[in-house]
This record gives structure tokens, sequence and C-alpha cells, in this order.
């Protein structure tokens, strides 16, 4: 059977469009054309970077169309042996055409330095507006894909070109495998929960709309005075700048070297970042943090810090790590986060890539220094916002990421309560904030069952990052506080819900009756922690609605659990139902789940109550209870007590085995 993808050297043959219509048609299409290229080129170029280098290689498609000699092309415009591209649709210019094969060529292999006409901006930043949360996802996911596969998503979703015709041009531009980069794409817009093409239009994702900010005013006196020798020493290296190229946005990992350990101990080896990169990258994590605090130059302090963390146990040092991080010495030189003097101690903050480490010594001499390890690898806007400075008894204070524009402090056992500011130094120290492990009791303006002592940060991104988005942490007991996040019930007909911030008023009423949960979770080296209500089901004999809820905890180590809990009405303590040490359920690859527990009514008439998410067809019990039910709950009177066997029915036929947790 023939492949539904052809070959670069089987694409549909065209000749290259007068110069005069491609004039016209670069003009007609100037703005898809960029948003098409922004898209495809590296995200790792940075925001600023990336619109220029988007609007570059549109600019300098027309010198690839016929009107000036160019090697292997005549002036007629007709293409040398054996040059192809893709087949059109039908009706669509044919000039629009080749310069998007063109431009996709460009960006799927942009150059490494670009030549005039190059768009030149001295003193702004551009970056194109941010979006909102759906948005960021997306350019998340998007980062992390093949060129290909971002080329192939453009393609099909923003140019409207069928799969086949999709395959035939990105063959054409040299990608090998092009079915795979469609399915990949396939996968991203499935994953996005939100109408992809909707997404990709957004302001997020176009370059031609951008705002403007200053570059560094401080330096720029003193970039003047050094620019007669800095045109002296381009001169000496131009032939060095002319391979360098296009570099990426982010900073660059050392290469490692036999003599990376002892580099690695050395204070002045540390690597910073620029106090404005995190405005504009594609890595919005712990790489982003400019080294922050009055000790970043104290050469002893820093010392100690990395000797400390080279020597291991056995020096008197107190020392913890987080379940799963290695306590080796760093192989290269880390990122320094932060040096200073908080709460009577010198704190040293350092990021190795994949670990937070935070060194602590009191001033005053009394008491031995200590040492945290926790994992920290693939942080993100929400999971990289925050990291704990000092903790003493009853309160914390926190290190603010820098795109960090808002800070308050919320009680999650009173949702009704307003949140409280937060007082931050410019270096993004916060005020103490109150910090104990949870206990159960109960205090006027709490929900019923909610429990005293629940303190959470409630952050704002800045616009600059994305707009719009506020979430919560919770400490946890680890050097990074746990994003909170909830999923509502589904509702009626409706597809289904992806996770979302839990700052608002159902989100932190759903917060106030899982508060309690937390305590389990000190010191397990917990990322985030979503609560799920999947069900919402009437109870019998008219006693209302009761939820089904499954919390899913996921660790920076990369494993997972889930607890299924029953919440009855009336303000009773959440019941807890099932509980899964290591699992995927009620996550993104655990997206089914059925629970069952025995409930009593008033009358002293006790029932079997099952409830299954939103996929289920029918549920069956079997046991001490026998009883079957269409569509994803089961009602059913129990005469004794005993274990009882739960299975659900799945849309596709398959079948589901149930939680129960029953004796």
């Amino acid at each position: 059977m023939p492949s539904r993808h052809a070959t670069p050297g089987s694409s549909i043959s065209a000749h290259r469009p007068a110069r005069e219509a491609a004039e016209a048609a670069l003009v007609e299409h100037y703005p898809a054309l960029v948003r098409l290229a922004y898209l495809v080129l590296p995200p790792a170029l940075g925001r600023h970077r990336r619109v220029l280098a988007a609007h570059a290689l549109v600019q300098n498609s027309l010198a690839e169309a016929p009107g000036r000699a160019r090697s292997g092309t005549s002036r007629t415009g007709t293409p040398p042996v054996g040059a192809a591209l893709p087949g059109q649709r039908s009706g669509e210019r044919t000039a629009h055409a080749w310069l998007r094969a063109t431009v996709v060529r460009a960006a799927l292999r942009p150059p490494r330095r670009f030549g005039p006409p190059f768009p030149l901006v001295l003193g702004l930043r551009l970056f194109p507006r941010a979006g909102g949360t759906d948005e960021l996802a997306l350019d998340r996911a998007l980062a992390e894909a093949a060129p290909a596969t971002r080329a192939a998503l453009a393609l099909r979703t923003l140019e409207g070109l069928p799969a086949d015709a999709t395959a035939r041009l990105l063959a054409s531009a040299g990608v090998a495998d092009p079915a795979a980069a469609l399915r990949a794409a396939e996968r991203i817009g499935a994953a996005s929960g939100t109408d992809v093409e909707t997404l990709l239009r957004s302001a997020e994702f176009d370059p031609c709309t951008v705002h403007t900010r200053p570059t560094d005013l401080l330096r720029r006196r003193r970039h003047t005075r050094l620019a007669a020798l800095a045109g002296a020493l381009l001169l000496v290296t131009a032939g060095a700048a002319v391979t360098a190229g296009i570099r990426a946005g982010t900073e660059p990992e050392p290469v490692a070297s036999p003599a990376a350990p002892t580099r690695a101990l050395d204070p002045t080896a540390l690597l910073r970042t620029p106090a404005d990169r995190w405005a504009d990258t594609a890595r919005v994590d712990l790489t982003a943090w400019p080294a922050r605090g009055a000790g970043t130059a104290d050469t002893a302090l820093l010392r100690r810090a990395l000797d400390t963390w080279a020597r291991g146990p056995g020096d008197g040092v107190r020392r913890t790590a987080t379940p799963g991080t290695p306590v080796s010495p760093p192989a290269e030189p880390p990122r320094l986060l932060f040096a200073g003097t908080v709460d009577g101690a010198g704190v040293v903050l350092l990021y190795d890539g994949a670990r937070l480490v935070r060194y602590a010594e009191p001033r005053d001499g009394r008491g031995p220094a200590a040492l945290d390890l926790a994992r920290a690898d693939d942080a993100d806007v929400t999971t990289g916002a925050a990291v704990v400075l000092t903790r003493t008894p009853g309160r914390a204070r926190y290190l603010l990421a820098p795109w960090i524009a808002e800070a308050a402090v919320r009680d999650l056992g009173a949702p009704g309560t307003a949140a409280r500011p937060l007082d931050v130094t410019p270096d993004g120290v916060t005020g103490p904030v109150p910090y104990d492990i949870p206990s159960t009791a109960g205090a006027p303006g709490r929900a019923p069952g909610a429990c005293a002592g629940v303190t959470a940060l409630q952050l704002r991104s800045s616009s600059l990052i994305v707009e719009d988005h506020a979430f919560l942490l919770a400490d946890l007991g680890e050097l990074a506080p746990a994003h909170l996040t909830w999923t509502p019930p589904p509702g009626a007909g409706a597809p289904a819900r992806a996770p979302r911030e839990a700052t608002g008023a159902r989100g932190l009423a759903a917060w106030a009756r899982s508060a309690c949960s937390l305590a389990a979770l000190h010191g397990a080296g917990v990322r985030s922690v979503n609560r799920w209500e999947y069900a919402e089901q009437i109870l019998p004999e008219r006693a209302g609605r009761a939820r089904w809820v499954c919390s899913r905890v996921d660790t920076w180590e990369g494993s997972g659990r889930a607890a299924v809990s029953f919440e009855a009405p009336g303000g009773a303590a959440p019941r807890p139902v099932a509980e899964l040490p290591d699992t995927a359920a009620c996550g993104r690859f655990g997206q089914h789940v059925l629970a069952g527990t025995y409930w009593t009514a008033r009358s002293g008439t006790r029932y079997l109550l099952a409830a299954g998410s939103r996929r289920l067809t029918g549920v069956t019990a079997g046991g001490a209870v026998t009883a079957t039910a269409r569509g994803p709950f089961l009602t059913a009177r129990a005469t004794g007590e005993g274990p009882v066997r739960l299975t659900g029915r799945l849309s596709d036929g398959s079948a589901l085995a149930g939680l129960t947790g029953l004796p």
C-alpha cells in the first residue's frame, strides 16, 4: 500500500510565482505568515528575538522569489529540475502557498544569523501580549514539542491544510517523518482542553501586535561610554560573531568536563541570571530567577554553602532531603538565586537544574548550620513561584519569583474571609507568614469540618507572563510550596473539565472542605494537589446531594497517589472511602473512577451508594449487596454489611474496577 505521506521527491511540482504576485501575496498575508513563523521558530530564542526572527524570515522570503538572479533559479521563475512544492487547495493563490512553504522551510531550519532586512530595535524589548492559563499551558506544550510538530499544528489549525497536504509540505521542507509530526500535533490539540485554533489566534501568539518595554535604563550611559571600545572589539571578533548567529534566549547549561567538580565549588563560577530575563524567555521557571539578596557578593558565605553541600553527612550540619532527592554535590556550577541575612540567619539558595538547595547558618554562631535539598526539576510558573527562605516556630518567609506581581495570605478554612495583602521587599522576600501543621478545630467563620491553621499563599503573575492568573500555594514543609487546584463537577452535556485555579468562590469553598487532608502530606515531596469533584449524587429519602471527590497528589519524584472521599450534605466532615498509594488514577492518565460506600439515612435505613465519573454507562455491585444500575450512579438498600465488589462499564464497553474500602 503506498504511503499517505509524500516523500520530498514526490511532492507536487509548482512554478515559483512572478515577483509581483509574491509581493502582493506578502502584503496581503503578512500577519498570518509572521504568526506561522513565530510558532515554528524555537521558543528558546526568547520572545523578543523570536518576534524579530519571525518578521525577518517573512521579509527575507521575497529573496527567494524571481526578480533577483539567484543560483539555480531563472528570471522566468522556473525552478530547477527536482525542485518541488506541495500542492495547493482548490482556489488558493499560488503565490501565497509558495510563500507559506518558503516560510515554513526557513523556520524549521533558521539561519545562524539574519542578513538584511533584519528588523532593528534598540533600547526596547518586544513581546506579544500575555494570554490566560490555557494559552500559557499551550505555549509550554509547544516549547517542549519538536519544530516539525509545531509546524504541523500551525498548518493544520491556522492555515487549514488537510493532513495529506501538510505532510507533503513538511516533507518538502526536509522533515524526515511528517506522519509522526502530525500525530504529535493532534495530541497537543487534544490535550489543550480548549479550541486550539482559538488559542493559537490569540494575542499570546501574535508577533504583529506586541508590547514594548525599555531595556536596562541605568546601564545605558555606561554602555554609551564603552561604545568606542565595543566597536573595536567587534572588528576583532567579527569572524567569531558570524558563526555565533542566533543563540537561545536562555542561558545554556555548562558542559560537563573533568574539572567540573572543582569548578562547581567555586563561588565566582556560580551562574547568575540577568534581572530582566524572566520577562523574555520561553522557560518561566527557576532558571529565570535572578540572583537576589544583599549577600550575593559575599564570597565567604557562598563558599561555605558550596563546601557544606560537597562534604556530605558527618560534619555536624543538620541535613534534610525530600523523598527521591539525590544528596550528591553539584557536578557543575549551580545557579545562585539568593544570598543574604533573613531572620538572623545567613541564607544561600541555589539551583542546579534539578534540585533546590538551601543553606542556612545562624549569624550569632549559636546552633548548627542547616542544608536542605529538594527536587525542583520541571518547575513552572506556579510550582516555581515561591521558595521557603526561613521557617521559625509559627511563621515562615518566602522568596517569590520575579514574575509575581501581587502576593496575599488566606486561611483555607475560612473561604469567605478576604485574603490579607502580604508585604514583599524589592528583593522578593515576603513578610512573615503564619505556618503550622494543620489541626482539626472549630472556629467561628470556618466551613463545617474545616481545619484551623491552614494558611495558603495567593499569588498573581505579572501580565507580562500570563494575563489575570492567580493561584494558591500551600506550605507542606518543603522548600517549594505545593500548588492547589480543583476540578468542578461535570456539567450536563459539558465536555470533560480540566483542573483550574482554586482562587474563585467555588474553588475556595471546595478547598475549605479538603484543608484537613493536607496535614498527612507534610514532608512527602508534594508538587501539586488537585481536588476533583467527579460526581454529585442525589441521596435517597430526599436527603440532598452528596459530593464524590478524588484528590490527586503528584510528587516531585514523579509518583502520585489518589484518595476518594464522600461528602454528605449538611457540613459533615468528608468520609474517606479509598486510598491508592502509587497510581495514575484521578489524573491525566487515569480519567475514570468508580467508588462506593455505605450510608445511613435519617430514617435508619442503610444504603450502598456508588458513583462514577462521566464516562460510565453502568454500575454493578456484587457481594454483600447485589444490584445493577444504568449510568454512573447506583443506590441500593443494604440489609447487612460486608465486602462489596463494584464494576463499572465505560462507554467503549470496557470494564472499570470500583474502589470501596468496605469491610
